[in-house]
């Protein structure tokens, strides 16, 4: 029998955390869930959970500023971070993208979706049977390390942002649309697709150097050229 993937949760509302941790563990996921930055890293000391829901306002040091630390330690940084506020507006959802969150859900969320989000990006994390080092241009996509490179420089990513690089080397040259990327990054009938829209914006900041460029085609999707 697998292990359960491991969820940590942080939101000061106690109302939150118990629909966390009844949500969750009904489908089946382990959570720990905790009020504030202290208790998240304490617990992160002891073991590294699969995913972090991660609330942005927060007594004390708010969610940016945890996500700011998450993604500067080397033991975290890989770690996928949903972020999940009832500030919903896109500078926010920009802000955390920034910082390295790989999702964001607006309060108030339905337990499906919830529960969608997660495994839709816990899918991400499984290794694909056909393993593979893919190039294209100044872009190297190396799966057996999860690492994307540069140039030959490693830079880092979040999940979300390596997924969706890693589909459009695969097919480079090729359209693809908003529908297939969606689909394939973060699970089907997602359905939020101005979140591609701020992903291809961060991966274009990652790749001036590279040779290649993402090209938006008009009503239909993008292509990496």
């Amino acid at each position: 029998m697998s292990a359960k993937s491991l969820i940590y949760a942080v939101d000061d509302e106690q109302s939150i955390r118990e629909l966390y941790s009844c949500a969750l563990e009904s489908a089946d996921f382990a959570v720990s869930c905790f009020s504030d930055a202290d208790g998240l890293f304490a617990a992160l000391r002891d073991r590294i959970p699969d995913i972090i829901l991660l609330d942005i306002m927060l007594d004390g040091r708010d969610g940016y500023q945890i996500l700011a630390a998450l993604r500067r330690d080397v033991r975290y940084a890989a770690v996928p971070v949903i972020m999940v506020s009832a500030k919903g507006s896109e500078l926010d959802k920009v802000k955390g993208l920034n910082l390295g969150a790989d999702d964001y859900l607006s309060k108030p969320f339905g337990v499906l979706e919830l529960v969608a989000r997660i495994r839709a990006n816990l899918r991400r994390l499984t290794p694909s049977a056909d393993t593979e080092k893919i190039e294209y241009k100044g872009i190297t996509v190396d799966d057996a390390r999860h690492e994307l490179r540069i140039n030959g420089k490693p830079v880092r990513t979040t999940a979300k942002e390596y997924a969706l690089l890693r589909v459009l080397v695969q097919n480079s040259g090729t359209v693809l649309s908003r529908d297939r990327l969606l689909d394939t990054v973060w699970g089907e009938n997602y359905g939020e697709t101005r979140t591609l829209d701020l992903h291809i914006a961060q991966i274009r900041r990652l790749i001036p150097d590279s040779g290649a460029e993402i090209t938006t085609v008009r009503g239909v999707g993008y292509m990496l050229e």
